[in-house]
């Protein structure tokens, strides 16, 4: 690994750490009161839906498709999850390891599903794949709704609380770098081929069904990770959650923040969680809102507010120390 790349993983590491530890002591010390813990619920929404709005921007701004159906990843890794820690949870396994377990299986339940969903679809482009993925979401609701193991029609409840801000929040820096890695790898450079022209890459060998249905299920499986963290938070869920909105409001967060920017992705996705909050007595007009500010962002940023463009610490420090030296030297 060359040594500029070091220095600039050991600066982020440095930069989370500390990110990491300010949280820490504005949660512990209780410096809002009342409100720490609630504040400190804020933020574990906001890490998974983190983790939600960077895997959608996998296949809306690296491979360049729209799925409408994110919500259904989600909420099988979230009911796939919940079954197993509620099976497991009499055998007296330590918390951690059951919030391992759920992560795991819930990332590969959505994965599973990723992959019988996406290879007989990613044939299609376009509108009509966001037409099946949309039905690919209501199938998984409906069918929630009629298996008593997910609890029918009615809530499935009883779910251990094991999402803790502190694991959830190495978990969520965790995908997102693995997502950022996969973005920079030679695959994803294929897919980013492809997005650009879907013809050229193809005529030039490359196996174009592969690399979206590859992209595909990268995409389902953090999208299952992320109902696992939702799924143990909540401690209770009904399948009418994961419904077409909920995908659709995800699908408003990755195009504010920018399509194909993993900093847009977080930025919003992390400010679009507490808004709600925030105006939790206009909450009826919530969608309303997003609307919005999705028409004005299509007429004045179309690229969404940070366009393809990504925050790097060790660039911002670079620029900053580069202007003290130049304030020294005059």
């Amino acid at each position: 690994m060359p040594k500029k790349m070091k220095t600039s993983y050991f600066i982020n590491l440095i930069g989370l750490l500390l990110l990491f530890f300010g949280l820490y002591a504005v949660f512990e010390t209780g410096i809002f009161g009342t409100r720490t813990d609630y504040l400190k619920g804020i933020a574990t929404t906001a890490c998974y839906t983190v983790i939600m709005v960077t895997s959608l921007n996998l296949l809306v701004g690296v491979m360049g498709e729209f799925s409408l159906g994110h919500a259904g990843f989600m909420s099988v890794g979230a009911y796939a999850s919940a079954i197993l820690t509620n099976a497991i949870a009499p055998m007296g396994v330590p918390k951690f390891v059951m919030f391992l377990a759920a992560l795991l299986v819930g990332g590969i339940a959505a994965a599973i599903t990723g992959v019988l969903v996406g290879i007989p679809t990613l044939k299609l482009r376009g509108d009509y794949l966001a037409i099946v993925t949309v039905a690919f979401a209501e199938i998984i609701r409906v069918a929630f709704t009629n298996f008593e193991i997910t609890g029918g029609g009615r809530t499935m409840s009883g779910i251990a609380k094991l999402s803790d801000f502190y694991w959830v929040f190495w978990v969520t820096v965790i995908c997102v770098s693995i997502m950022y890695m996969f973005i920079r790898s030679r695959f994803g450079r294929t897919v980013k081929a492809i997005r650009e022209d879907y013809i050229a890459a193809s005529a030039s060998g490359v196996n174009v069904t592969f690399y979206k249905v590859m992209t595909f299920t990268i995409s389902a499986f953090f999208a299952g990770i992320a109902g696992a963290i939702y799924a143990h938070y909540m401690t209770a869920m009904i399948p009418t959650s994961f419904n077409f909105m909920y995908s659709a409001e995800f699908l408003t967060e990755v195009i504010i923040g920018g399509t194909g920017s993993m900093t847009g992705s977080i930025i919003g996705a992390t400010f679009l969680s507490a808004l709600p909050e925030a105006m939790r007595a206009f909450s009826k007009y919530r969608m309303l809102g997003y609307s919005i500010v999705l028409v004005l962002i299509m007429v004045f940023r179309p690229g969404g507010v940070f366009g393809t463009w990504e925050f790097s610490l060790t660039r911002a420090l670079k620029r900053l120390t580069g202007k003290k030296s130049g304030k020294g030297d005059k």
